[in-house]
């Protein structure tokens, strides 16, 4: 019979930024890549924002593996089923770490973006570490089920929160889903909003334009 047991150690990340943090910076987006992407692929999506007013931070997942029989690409998970509540632990840590060497300026609005699987890493950090931000932006996941209305009662009244996924969503239906709980929870009272968009299940561009020029 196995038995399990835990060890601790100090590992070594990757983190990516794009563009230059200087006092022309409007908005410091804190963006989660969604499942079998690795995050410097998935900073292509906020090439189009103006570089000097965006300056984005993306965690890269550490759990990277290969895709496809022919194990020619990597892609990248936040968490699976298996250990989740210890993995969840050591994700936010790491996470905690990049924020500490890339301190958020008060003096730019902050914008944290999970997008598919790192809906679930955007909400739990949030919830967990109550850090305040300008705009939460759900795109195309799902939300943990552990999540309650309270966990979220310390954002300032004015944060914004979208759920925006697209209307030809492969995941549509989990998408649909996922939007009636937001609604009937009322996890984030009245600070939801939802976006649907003429889409698949990928990065709404226009929607990203939209928000760095609020």
């Amino acid at each position: 019979m196995a038995l399990e047991k835990r060890v601790s150690y100090n590992a070594t990340a990757a983190y990516y930024t794009v563009n230059t943090l200087s006092e022309k910076t409007k908005n410091i987006w804190l963006v989660f890549h969604g499942m079998g992407y690795l995050s410097r692929y998935f900073t292509r999506y906020f090439s189009d924002l103006n570089s000097e007013e965006n300056f984005i931070i993306a965690p890269q997942a550490p759990s990277k593996y290969y895709i496809g029989p022919e194990f020619k690409h990597v892609g990248a998970s936040w968490l699976t089923r298996e250990d989740t509540s210890e993995e969840t632990k050591n994700v936010l840590n790491y996470i905690d770490a990049v924020c500490e060497a890339e301190p958020i300026s008060s003096d730019s609005r902050f914008i944290v973006l999970g997008y598919s699987q790192g809906v679930s890493i955007a909400s739990r950090w949030l919830a967990s570490r109550k850090i305040q931000c300008d705009h939460l932006i759900l795109h195309s996941g799902g939300i943990p089920k552990e999540l309650k209305p309270e966990d979220f009662d310390y954002m300032h009244p004015e944060t914004d929160v979208t759920y925006i996924y697209g209307d030809k969503d492969e995941y549509i239906t989990e998408a649909r889903k996922t939007e009636e709980t937001l609604r009937g929870s009322n996890l984030f009272r009245d600070k939801l909003k939802i976006e649907v968009f003429d889409g698949t299940h990928e990065v709404s561009g226009n929607f990203l334009q939209k928000i760095a020029q609020n």
